[in-house]
């Protein structure tokens, strides 16, 4: 009797080491590097490294939609070299479509000629005049891009793509597709602010995600911000014109180019931050779309759609609001948290 204890003791006190084994070997991973013009930094409960998928998985936006890449489908298509699309172009394009059509024709990817004659493009030209925008506006327009097939059709040749709204929120839903294939069900994504998550951060608890205050900083130095939200899954897209802009003359000129007037946006809308349970693309182009549209068209499309929630923050007679939709006040951490 005393040797079956010893026997079962014994059994034990292995099953024990090998599941604390186990523990010690699932650890959170980080991945951080460059990618489309920007930073990522990822982290991930595995006890494999997985950066080399990473990698892979972001470049195919890059053979796809990156501007700066000469050989993507989206360059050679801007210089009129192919009209041939592949299946990440087309999830694109479709997309855009729906986006285009809801926000009125705000949001719209044929921009390209506008973003780069003032100067936040791949091409950097002179200052444009009154008369140089009124030319290129005649290039702007969703209605003059049509996908047929597998072919994207131009009405004229000028017609160019501006895929960086959205991209980068692809790029992020592609990692996290590929890390859940792996069996990662812990995991932050993050690509120059564009976010996807699931799961716990390494401190047990849903992952924290700050939202800016949006004071104007092109040099990044101020991070203060306006709230924290606590998270476990979805994805999180913050569009705003207070990094990316230049001073001219004393007046300020930010890289959100209204496809109508041709001129950067003017909006009571500083900052918007969607969250999607769907997809950070879709958060992504939306949060674009909503710094044009203005705070009651972005708010009335929020509170429209199931799967989106959102954070508006807005000018008021020269005051700072917040609006927060009744869906994402829940995610909102409390300060003593």
């Amino acid at each position: 009797m005393q040797r079956v204890n010893f026997n079962i003791a014994a059994i034990l006190l292995t099953i024990l080491l090998s599941f604390s084994a186990c523990q010690e070997r699932v650890v959170y991973q980080r991945a951080e590097g460059q990618v489309y013009g920007t930073v990522y930094h990822i982290t991930y409960r595995s006890p494999e490294d997985l950066h080399p998928g990473i990698r892979v998985a972001m470049q195919r936006v890059d053979t796809s939609l990156s501007m700066f890449n000469p050989s993507s489908v989206i360059s050679r298509i801007n210089r009129n070299e192919s009209c041939r699309t592949d299946s990440l172009f087309r999830q694109v394009f479709r997309l855009a479509q729906q986006v285009n059509r809801e926000s009125g024709g705000v949001y719209d990817i044929t921009v390209a000629p506008l973003v780069n004659a003032w100067g936040f493009g791949i091409q950097k030209g002179a200052f444009p005049d009154s008369a140089r925008i009124d030319s290129l506006r005649r290039l702007v327009g969703m209605e003059k891009i049509t996908l047929r097939g597998d072919s994207l059709v131009k009405q004229m040749p000028g017609v160019q793509l501006d895929a960086s709204s959205i991209a980068k929120g692809l790029g992020v839903d592609l990692v996290a597709a590929y890390l859940e294939s792996r069996g990662v069900t812990d995991y932050m994504v993050e690509i120059g602010g564009e976010i996807r998550l699931r799961g716990q951060s390494a401190q047990q608890r849903p992952w924290r995600i700050g939202i800016e205050r949006p004071v104007d900083d092109s040099l990044a130095q101020s991070r203060d911000l306006q709230m924290v939200l606590a998270l476990d899954s979805g994805a999180l897209a913050t569009s705003g014109n207070y990094r990316n802009f230049y001073i001219r003359d004393g007046k300020k000129y930010s890289h959100t180019i209204h496809p109508r007037t041709g001129y950067p946006v003017q909006s009571d809308v500083l900052s918007a931050s969607v969250y999607s349970v769907v997809s950070c693309m879709k958060a992504d182009a939306y949060a674009t779309a909503f710094m044009g549209i203005g705070f009651e068209a972005a708010k009335t499309l929020i509170d429209a759609d199931p799967e989106m929630e959102g954070c508006l923050i807005y000018e008021d007679a020269g005051t700072l609001k917040v609006w927060i939709s009744e869906g994402l006040k829940a995610k909102v951490l409390q300060q003593e948290e």
